[in-house]
């Protein structure tokens, strides 16, 4: 059952041609998406594409870059959103100081907000971690003693302790087309020691797209390629990388009922 478990449809890279590129999907078997929602001013259209089709859930969140314009959310409110059918997930939240589009102290305090919304709802985290490796760790470990919640460690590509502590504390990791590029050896070494039953697959389109679409536009069509690729890095056969992975979906988004058929 191929799943694609991190969309951006709501980007403006896709207005022009939103629905073929969901039918394009389905024709490449793809049976479900969800749909990540990076702020709040776009939560509508991400939720919207959620209850336009079966097929599509969505997650509620402010992604790292745009944490300066919500220094004031507060749990309380994702929480609200959260109640909203078809939302499965909060996040994409977490920390990016590549690019440090905004202070990392308000990173840091909105991230924070998006744990204890999934701490209380139960719902699990979608996270975004970008050369912020150790205080990252610091946080996870922190905020875990505080209470469990479930995570996600999204399109990972951080380093080998982070994953190692993040892996202890019982975290989820997905797999993008950056496992596929040429020069990503370390991530693959990485995805080698990921937990054999907390792997998913992701193509965070329209970025990212897998060899041999890198450069283009991604679309959920493509994830059957990172599902190969990480079947030729574990050394597993496609159907045993497909049934792993499915299982850990649902595991993980249990808010998603598994199709019977």
């Amino acid at each position: 059952m191929l799943i694609d478990s991190h969309v951006n449809l709501h980007a403006p890279q896709f207005d022009e041609d939103r629905d073929a590129v969901i039918a394009r999907a389905r024709d490449a078997g793809v049976r479900l998406m969800v749909e990540i929602s990076d702020r709040l001013t776009t939560f509508e259209a991400t939720h919207a594409l959620a209850m336009a089709h079966d097929d599509i859930w969505c997650t509620v969140g402010v992604h790292p870059h745009e944490a300066k314009d919500a220094e004031t959310l507060t749990a309380a409110e994702l929480l609200t959103l959260a109640e909203r059918p078809r939302v499965v997930g909060i996040g994409e939240c977490g920390l990016d100081f590549h690019y440090d589009l905004s202070p990392r102290d308000v990173q840091a305090r909105v991230f924070r907000r998006h744990i204890a919304a999934a701490r209380e709802s139960g719902l699990p985290l979608v996270v975004h971690t970008r050369e912020a490796d150790a205080v990252m760790a610091e946080i996870l470990k922190a905020e875990m003693a505080e209470g469990p919640f479930r995570l996600l460690m999204h399109c990972y590509t951080s380093g080998p302790e982070l994953a190692k502590i993040a892996a202890e504390i019982g975290a989820w990791f997905s797999v993008s087309g950056i496992a596929t590029f040429k020069a990503a050896e370390e991530v693959r070494a990485i995805i080698r020691d990921m937990p054999a039953d907390r792997i998913i697959v992701e193509t965070d389109c329209p970025y990212l797209a897998p060899v041999p679409h890198r450069g283009r536009r991604n679309e959920p069509a493509y994830v059957g390629l990172v599902l190969d690729k990480l079947a030729e890095i574990r050394g597993w056969s496609r159907e045993e990388t497909d049934r792993r992975t499915t299982d850990a979906f649902f595991a993980l988004f249990n808010r998603i009922p598994r199709p019977t058929d």
